[in-house]
C-alpha cells in the first residue's frame, strides 16, 4: 500500500509583483492568472472548492499609505471549472480594489475544499453542463501538460506575447542546468 498525502485543506496561489501596480486591468490579469494555477491544482488533487478568497496588499515595508484587503466569494455550488473560480476571483477583486494605491502582491485561495466523487446534485440543467465542463477542463489539462503550461488559457490572464507588468523580476534566478541543457555550464581549455 503506497501512502498517499492527505488532500489539501486549502489550494492558495499568490506572487508578488515585480512593479507595484496601482490599476485594475493589470491586476485583473495576475488574478485570473493565479485562479487558472490554484484550479489546476485543484483539479490534480482531484476536489472541488466551495469559495474563492482573493486579495491584494501593499508592502508593510515601503513607506506610504497602506491597504490589506480580502475578500471571499462563495460559489454556486462546488466546482473545479477554470472559469467560474475565476469569474469568482475577479468579481472579488473588482469589489474591494481602490485607486491610489501601490499594490505589491496578490493571491487566490480555494477554500471549502471536497472530494469530486461526492457532489450534491440539483434538479436543473446546469448538472449535465457542469459534467461537460468537466470534460472540458480534463481536456484543457492534457494539452497543457502535453505542449506546456499556459498553451491554453483563460483570455482575462492576457495574451503570452505582451510583457506583463505585474510579472516577477527574477534577475537574480538560479540558472536550471539540471532541467535545461541551455543552461548547462560549458568549459573549454
Amino acid at each position: 500500500m503506497v501512502n498517499a498525502p492527505a488532500p489539501k485543506k486549502e489550494i492558495a496561489c499568490t506572487r508578488p509583483f515585480g512593479h507595484p501596480v496601482r490599476e485594475l486591468p493589470p491586476l485583473i490579469e495576475a488574478v485570473s492568472e493565479f485562479a487558472a494555477r490554484a484550479a489546476e491544482k485543484l483539479r490534480r488533487q482531484g476536489g472541488l472548492a466551495g469559495m474563492v478568497l482573493v486579495f491584494a496588499p501593499t508592502s508593510p515595508f515601503r513607506p506610504g499609505a497602506r491597504f490589506a484587503r480580502s475578500l471571499t466569494v462563495p460559489l454556486r455550488r462546488p466546482t473545479c471549472d477554470t472559469a467560474a473560480i475565476t469569474k469568482a476571483a475577479v468579481l472579488g477583486l473588482e469589489c474591494l480594489f481602490e485607486p491610489g494605491y501601490d499594490l505589491t502582491k496578490a493571491g487566490v485561495k480555494l477554500l471549502e475544499l471536497s472530494d469530486s466523487s461526492v457532489l450534491q446534485g440539483e434538479l436543473d440543467l446546469e448538472d449535465e453542463a457542469g459534467r461537460e465542463r468537466g470534460k472540458l477542463m480534463q481536456a484543457v489539462d492534457v494539452v497543457n501538460d502535453r505542449y506546456g503550461k499556459g498553451t491554453l488559457r483563460i483570455a482575462s490572464t492576457g495574451t503570452a506575447g505582451d510583457r506583463r507588468e505585474w510579472a516577477m523580476r527574477q534577475l537574480r534566478r538560479t540558472l536550471q542546468y539540471t532541467t535545461d541543457w541551455r543552461q548547462v555550464p560549458t568549459a573549454r581549455a
